[in-house]
């Protein structure tokens, strides 16, 4: 079985990518605060809730991940007018633009290390590793 060499190599490309945008999106964005800006970029407002599962992390952890894109600048919260107990979570014009940064750096990185392979091999890894996703 191939599994010690796979978990070798996941491991080193894992660590390459952290390290790589925990430089670059420094100082004004974490790699958990990309993915919130990415999802929120795409929705028009989502609940606290509603990112918990996507962030795979506890609704604690969240709390504290958007206090400190509030204050920040990159979301805001504001409560339901109908509901006081709903929070809604909007991207801000800031958040816009770091997205924009976060994804162009996230995109060169990835660009650098798909062109060591083929295009016909690119497209194979990405259908191989689609392959290896959890369907749920």
């Amino acid at each position: 079985m191939q599994t010690s060499e796979f978990a070798k190599i996941w491991s080193k490309l894992s660590k390459d990518y952290k390290l790589h945008m925990e430089n670059e999106l420094a100082p004004a964005l974490t790699e958990a605060q990309l993915a919130v800006l990415e999802v929120l970029g795409e929705q028009v407002r989502m609940k606290p809730s509603e990112l918990t599962p996507l962030l795979a992390t506890s609704p604690a952890a969240v709390t504290m991940l958007l206090d400190r894109m509030e204050k920040n600048g990159l979301i805001t919260r504001e409560r339901d007018g109908s509901d006081r107990r709903i929070v809604w979570v909007s991207i801000s014009d800031k958040g816009r633009e770091e997205v924009v940064r976060g994804l162009q750096i996230r995109d060169a990185f990835l660009a650098t290390i798909l062109s060591r392979i083929s295009a016909h091999n690119q497209q194979l890894l990405i259908y191989l590793l689609g392959k290896l996703t959890v369907v749920s």
